[in-house]
């Protein structure tokens, strides 16, 4: 039996960044396992598949078995409680997140409220940061890394064609 919950840390991760990385780790300080949840939408486009993205995580994880990558659609909670967890983890940057966290935390609570969610502030080094700068800043050239996974900069520079 484990002591500490299992953990689902849900979110596009298009791409996976350092601080998407960092909020997982320090998530396993407080939780025994925690998932990474890519959410599939085939209604957004997104750089990566939901199938490259989860490769991707995977291979920023191969050293820790606590960490499980796995896609998901539909509603959340239905993915949380098909598991058997019962709270999701969630990263603010700034007081901008928190309006959209909180409001995203009283609708699951609203339709499943044995699921807890968990917020963790994003550390002090990633604040600033979002898979959707990344996006920008590669797609026109600039450089990624220190922002993103090695595996991941190698993605970016395939998919922009870059040598960096």
């Amino acid at each position: 039996m484990h002591d500490k919950p299992l953990a689902i840390y849900p979110g596009s991760f298009d791409p996976f960044t350092l601080g998407h990385k960092d909020l997982v780790e320090r998530g396993l300080a407080v939780f025994d396992r925690l998932v990474v949840a890519v959410v599939d939408n085939p209604q957004k486009t997104s750089l990566f598949t939901s199938e490259e993205r989860v490769q991707m995580i995977r291979e920023a994880f191969d050293y820790d078995p606590r960490v499980r990558v796995e896609a998901f659609d539909g509603l959340l909670v239905d993915y949380v409680k098909a598991i058997g967890a019962r709270v999701i983890l969630r990263g603010l940057r700034a007081v901008s997140d928190f309006e959209y966290e909180f409001q995203m935390a009283q609708m699951n609570r609203q339709l499943e409220d044995s699921i807890e969610t968990f917020f963790m502030m994003t550390g002090q080094n990633f604040f600033y940061l979002n898979s959707r700068l990344v996006k920008e800043v590669a797609r026109l050239g600039g450089s990624v890394r220190g922002l993103v996974p090695d595996n991941v900069l190698a993605r970016l520079e395939e998919k922009f064609g870059v040598n960096r």
